[in-house]
């Protein structure tokens, strides 16, 4: 085997996409920001369709949209001609991919649009075609040979695609100002989905928290801080905000007379917290001991004042966060 054969072939397929995704940087025009405003005024869903390996690209793409703020959904051109037409609606917009702009499967798909007043981007690479001919936006990919030598293998034409639907996806995403934390709703599971887990998801709640009036005996807080099992309880005010916590360091503090005192007399007053709209991130940092603090294994989950919840630097982990 020639390694080297094999490490320049790669190189040059590499190069022949980048230069493509250059003739597609410069090739975008009006075009493209009249595709993301129809979009954006939808009222429905972002229908997309394609054929054979436009339609891997057009499920990507509809997977992008749905998680960065845009509904949409993949339709099967073949399967839209048994039945599944009746997934596109008035108020949606339909995306359809091809690369020759003539593919067969696809009639049903852009009649259905027409027959219904369904607004229709296409994308394809011949400005002829039947699809941008028909289509309401057209999106011509530039001239660009495919990355295999004999020219017959979508390659270089579907990288261009993707790339062309990962802009108009981002393009509305960045005009609805998606945060990170609107991300995390669509995509809660994964790497990813943990990293973006907020407090709220993750913290106890209820009777689960470890809460005492601030005149409860001693020796009643120390069965609270037993039966719940955090080795800390939290100490609530008149008003039921928190006041103070008791944690392992004030049991040892206050040995001396330990069970003939309050707890308001053993808190530690103005303890760390958490609101429950944090990051679980910004959490584990805080248990960690960010900046000069030291680390601590709970945090209360507070608003407003009050307890909601208890977050334990073992939920974060188990959740795949820190």
């Amino acid at each position: 085997m020639n390694h080297d054969t094999f490490l320049e072939t790669g190189r040059r397929v590499i190069e022949r996409e980048a230069d493509a995704l250059t003739l597609l940087h410069s090739a975008l025009d009006m075009e493209f920001s009249k595709a993301v405003a129809l979009m954006l005024k939808a009222k429905g869903r972002v229908i997309v369709s394609g054929m054979g390996k436009s339609g891997h690209i057009a499920r990507k793409i509809a997977a992008t949209l749905a998680s960065t703020g845009t509904p949409a959904h993949f339709v099967h051109p073949a399967e839209a001609s048994h039945g599944d037409l009746g997934m596109m609606a008035q108020g949606d917009v339909a995306l359809v991919l091809s690369n020759s702009g003539e593919t067969p499967e696809l009639a049903d798909v852009i009649a259905y649009t027409r027959r219904f007043n369904i607004p229709m981007i296409g994308i394809a690479s011949r400005a002829g075609s039947t699809l941008l001919k028909q289509a309401d936006v057209a999106l011509l990919l530039p001239p660009a040979k495919e990355a295999c030598g004999t020219g017959i293998v979508p390659t270089t034409s579907t990288t261009m695609t993707l790339a062309l639907g990962d802009a108009l996806a981002i393009a509305m995403m960045e005009h609805r100002q998606f945060t990170p934390e609107n991300f995390r709703d669509f995509h809660p599971g994964g790497k990813l989905g943990a990293r973006l887990s907020k407090v709220r998801d993750l913290m106890h709640s209820g009777d689960a928290v470890p809460l005492i009036c601030f005149d409860t005996p001693m020796p009643d807080a120390l069965i609270e801080i037993s039966r719940k099992g955090f080795g800390v309880v939290g100490v609530t005010g008149e008003n039921g905000a928190l006041a103070g916590i008791i944690t392992d360091g004030d049991l040892r503090r206050h040995m001396d007379g330990l069970l003939e005192r309050r707890a308001d007399e053993v808190m530690t007053p103005d303890p760390r917290t958490i609101s429950p709209g944090a990051l679980a991130e910004e959490a584990v940092a805080q248990m960690n001991g960010l900046g000069n603090t030291r680390p601590v294994l709970c945090l209360f989950v507070v608003e407003d004042s009050r307890p909601l919840g208890i977050l334990h630097i073992h939920d974060c982990l188990r959740a795949g966060v820190g």
